[in-house]
């Protein structure tokens, strides 16, 4: 197999590592194949294919769509380091409110899997990063949202205390103003 899947402590979370073949001309790894993902589970169909470069401090997130354009993600940093965070978001969860967090990295070929119902955020630990992710809903910016990044409520460990914001993510509200969505 190429891949090995491990469920988090919030086990819809997924962090997927990929094996790598090296040799003298570099390496080669898959990062996805629907076959093998269906095969534990994550048998999404992934219609959009996102990329971001941000600088070392940036923070983006935490952000989400709304039903009904809600979305997974499938996150993969190319270039550079990134913490990554998902928040559980549903009602109904054991989990509600709870956030786990991950270091990915271009070293680690660990990728996530993030389903609908959460936020998701990272912060860039390296002088830059590339990261990708694949999503199960195009964007659409009439059920975008989001939760603040340094919610009191959620109180995430950020390994960052100044990041960098767009002014967009400088405003997001609170968990607690959010009410029902998931």
């Amino acid at each position: 197999m190429s891949f090995k899947f491990t469920r988090l402590t919030i086990p819809d979370v997924i962090l997927i590592e990929s094996q790598i073949f090296q040799d003298e001309r570099g390496f080669f790894s898959e990062n996805f194949k629907e076959s093998v993902f269906e095969d534990y589970g994550i048998n999404k169909n992934f219609v959009q294919d996102n990329f971001s470069y941000s600088l070392k401090g940036v923070l983006r997130g935490l952000h989400f769509q709304n039903p009904p354009k809600a979305q997974a993600k499938f996150v993969t940093v190319l270039k550079g380091e990134i913490f990554d965070v998902a928040v559980d978001l549903r009602d109904n969860s054991p989990t509600y409110g709870k956030w786990i967090a991950e270091i990915l990295s271009e070293y680690n070929h660990t990728s996530i899997y993030v389903p609908e119902g959460f936020a998701h955020g990272f912060c860039v630990l390296s002088k830059d990063a590339y990261v990708s992710y694949k999503i199960t809903q195009e964007y659409s910016s009439e059920y975008e949202g989001g939760v603040i990044w340094n919610d009191p409520e959620l109180n995430i460990s950020w390994p960052i205390t100044q990041p960098i914001l767009s002014k967009k993510d400088q405003v997001l509200p609170l968990l607690k103003k959010l009410g029902s969505i998931f």
